[in-house]
């Protein structure tokens, strides 16, 4: 390769490394051959990016190159990185569902939770709100659930032109982690207890009452399938009045 090849190849590559790229490493990367022609565009590039046309510059770092952004433009990097949305981390119970999700889909709540074997409403609270999964109609059956799926964002997050490149189950959670960083990834122990607190809320399975707690237990008689309270039936109580009006009836019938 000549020169006028290599050089945006060096630039591509100091620009993608996260820590200084050395010359030994471009020389590894590129071959020996190239190794004068590697130290002759290095400080070409360093020269270029000085000029004021360019925001970012090529630097000089722990005996390596790595490009920065320039000293007089570090007030308008730091305001826009403070409108940057924080990267999205799930927790393993959260990247367990994605994945059932992803291969099974549309796929309904009940169904998800007979996979995993754990109640799933608020995994699924989660991943709505991150925009990574979303409604696709109804299943056809008794009761008409709702199904799930995938969602556009799900694909830009894994790099996926479609659902037809979704890899092997393992490749998937070694992806799904690798997409949305360990740190707040949890241990298999803690899938089973992970709740929600916007999930206090939720539904009690079908034919379970849930009372308040300001309220006596009341017999099933008095409560209909919704689950509301029905009053209890009281004797009615007779005022003043009735009982005089009474009283003066009797008194005339035994005149009589």
């Amino acid at each position: 390769m000549t020169e006028t090849e290599l050089k945006p190849i060096i630039e591509a590559l100091i620009y993608l490394a996260e820590e200084p790229v050395t010359e030994a490493t471009l020389v590894s990367i590129l071959g020996k051959e190239h190794k004068d022609s590697i130290r002759a565009i290095i400080p070409q590039l360093i020269q270029e990016y000085q000029s004021g046309a360019h925001g970012v510059e090529v630097k000089e770092v722990a005996n390596g190159y790595k490009m920065a952004t320039k000293a007089e433009y570090h007030e308008w990097v730091r305001t826009f990185v403070k409108h940057q949305t924080p990267p999205t981390k799930l927790s393993l119970a959260a990247l367990e569902t994605l994945a059932v999700i992803a291969y099974k889909q549309p796929i309904t709540i009940p169904e998800i939770q007979e996979i995993r074997g754990v109640n799933a409403a608020g995994v699924m609270k989660t991943l709505i709100d991150k925009n990574l999964v979303t409604t696709g109609g109804r299943k056809n059956v008794i009761g008409r659930p709702i199904l799930y799926k995938t969602t556009k964002e799900f694909l830009v997050h894994f790099g996926l032109k479609n659902l037809d490149e979704l890899p092997g189950l393992e490749e998937f959670e070694e992806l799904a982690q690798s997409a949305f960083g360990t740190g707040s990834v949890a241990s298999p122990g803690a899938a089973q207890a992970e709740v929600n607190p916007a999930d206090a809320s939720a539904q009690p399975p079908t034919g379970e009452i849930i009372l308040p707690p300001d309220l006596p237990s009341t017999p099933t008689e008095n409560v209909t399938e919704e689950g509301s309270f029905l009053p209890e039936s009281t004797p009615e109580e007779s005022t003043p009045e009735e009982d005089h009006a009474e009283e003066t009836a009797s008194h005339f019938a035994r005149s009589k």
